[in-house]
């Protein structure tokens, strides 16, 4: 890693400014996957908006996330991190404004996108940050700290979005993150140094001319399309139709943009993502759990303040903090277990973790029915989170330990990019299921048959998420072991991409830091 010396550290006093900088940040990139939430049904009185483009509020900030995630780490290694973290808090806050103060649904969703870009500009920087600003003990307490921030923005988020939508406007939900990102800006041109990684050093490619040939454009372009592709397609079929022209364009598009991507990133010196690592088992396998946790453990949790808000009648605060069960358990086994959870072998808090999340998932589906209030959530939820608090922490590190050392910030980047990508298919594919038990439900439904429709639509995508999370579990459980390293085989074509280069923005001792602290990001 290169720090530029003569940098801004030291300029305030106090050695812990920079992790407020980062922590800040990284809390607020956070908290706005789910502070939208409680604040849906105001949006959609307030926009007059179809429950599509409530589904794109929340999809696209996360799909905007997951597909720059890794592109963004590579940009900061090469243009510098702190300049990049600053460009996406100011960025994040433009967008912001423009959500708090969008005329209608469209440029909501557009202004949601525009947020994301700015959130994995965030998220991408964070760890190396960190690294950069502390040594030794200091490291660790910076890394737990932030992990708790991390854990803490899982709880708040609903509560808070209920707090303000109900006390002032659903559009502040997005406006008070203008004086949060003013502050954090402030802190960190003030308190954290510039450093590079090795994209930035000379004479480490052999591309002539502009160093922004260093990065995977092609990769980032082709990832981001399939992943949208794919998105836009699920919701359209759940809207459309299965046959529908429109529908099937973009699933067949995905699917080429994946093909060309897989062609892509096996000739590119320095691809986004080294497909030798897929060849791991171990390491496929993680990458499907963390794709497969995310879309069981959180996207549901939209339609349930929903059903909620529009049929049980609580307010968005009540809504909030009916959910909260999860996110509070999960919070707890952290705290608790955190380190105990790191000394076992990786497929037992993970696999196990899934299985938790699973039947946490099922229990709704079994207690909820045309009478039930939102207590019936309350047991599932709970479980749920034991499994969110067992799984999380341990992700990432058991993702380090089954690819080679040289490519661990690629292998953390990776998971933290099939997380969001988990959360946006999640709320796309649960999305088309929920719609289609409402189907047919016009101004003129009874309210019993409004309130049997919710039910029926919140009872199927629970079994999807229940079942989903407990094929993972078993499948992490049957193929991951420790030291998965050297117990697959070849080294998963490291040298592909020469040598030790990472492509994501990561540094490995950074992950590795994290992922020792259980600092994990839980949503």
């Amino acid at each position: 890693m290169q720090n530029a010396p003569g940098t801004a550290a030291g300029r305030t006093g106090g050695k812990w400014w920079p992790l407020v900088a980062v922590t800040l940040g990284n809390f607020l990139l956070l908290v706005d996957v789910t502070i939208v939430n409680t604040a849906l049904p105001r949006i959609a009185d307030g926009l007059h908006a179809s429950f599509t483009s409530l589904q794109w509020v929340m999809d696209i900030y996360a799909l905007a996330l997951a597909a720059l995630l890794m592109v963004a780490g590579s940009a900061a290694d090469l243009f510098g991190r702190r300049r990049l973290y600053v460009a996406g808090l100011t960025l994040f806050a433009l967008a912001s404004l423009a959500c708090g103060l969008a005329p209608d649904a469209g440029l909501l969703v557009a202004a949601r996108a525009v947020q994301g870009v700015g959130a994995a500009a965030m998220f991408a920087t964070n760890t190396p940050l960190l690294m950069a600003a502390y040594q030794g003990r200091d490291r660790g307490v910076a890394f737990g700290v932030w992990g708790g921030t991390s854990g803490a923005a899982a709880a708040i988020g609903p509560v808070l979005g209920g707090v303000l939508t109900e006390y002032a406007n659903w559009r502040a939900i997005f406006l008070v993150n203008l004086p949060l990102t003013a502050v954090a800006v402030w802190l960190t041109l003030r308190s954290v140094r510039e450093s590079h990684g090795d994209l930035a050093r000379p004479g480490t490619d052999s591309v002539k001319g502009s160093p922004v040939a260093r990065i995977d454009w092609p990769g980032a372009a082709l990832f981001t399309a399939c992943a949208g592709a794919l998105t836009y397609g699920l919701m359209r079929g759940g809207e459309r139709g299965w046959t529908e022209r429109g529908t099937l364009v973009s699933l067949v598009g995905a699917g080429l943009a994946l093909l060309v991507f897989v062609v892509v990133e096996r000739r590119v010196r320095r691809p986004l993502l080294d497909l030798g690592l897929l060849r791991r088992p171990a390491f496929a396998v993680l990458m499907a759990a963390a794709l497969l946790l995310q879309a069981a453990a959180f996207p549901y949790l939209t339609f349930v303040g929903l059903w909620v808000q529009n049929v049980l009648g609580l307010s968005p605060v009540q809504a909030g903090l009916a959910v909260t069960p999860m996110a509070l358990t999960s919070l707890l086994v952290g705290a608790l277990g955190g380190r105990h959870l790191q000394r076992m072998a990786p497929q037992l808090p993970v696999g196990i973790g899934l299985l938790l999340v699973g039947a946490g998932a099922l229990l709704p589906y079994a207690l909820l029915g045309a009478g039930s209030g939102w207590a019936a959530l309350v047991p599932g939820l709970a479980v749920s989170g034991l499994g969110i608090g067992t799984a999380m922490p341990v992700l990432v590190s058991a993702a380090l330990g089954a690819a080679p050392p040289q490519r661990a910030g690629m292998a953390s980047g990776a998971v933290n990019t099939f997380r969001q990508l988990g959360y946006a298919l999640g709320i796309a594919l649960l999305g088309t299921v929920f719609a289609d038990a409402l189907h047919g439900l016009g101004p003129g439904a009874s309210r019993e048959a409004v309130g049997a429709g919710y039910v029926t639509g919140l009872t199927h995508i629970m079994l999807i998420s229940g079942v989903v999370a407990l094929v993972a579990g078993l499948l992490v459980l049957a193929v991951v072991r420790r030291g998965g390293v050297g117990a697959d085989g070849a080294d998963g074509g490291a040298g592909q991409a020469g040598g030790g280069e990472r492509g994501t923005g990561t540094d490995g001792g950074a992950d590795a830091a994290a992922a020792r602290t259980g600092a994990s990001a839980r949503v």
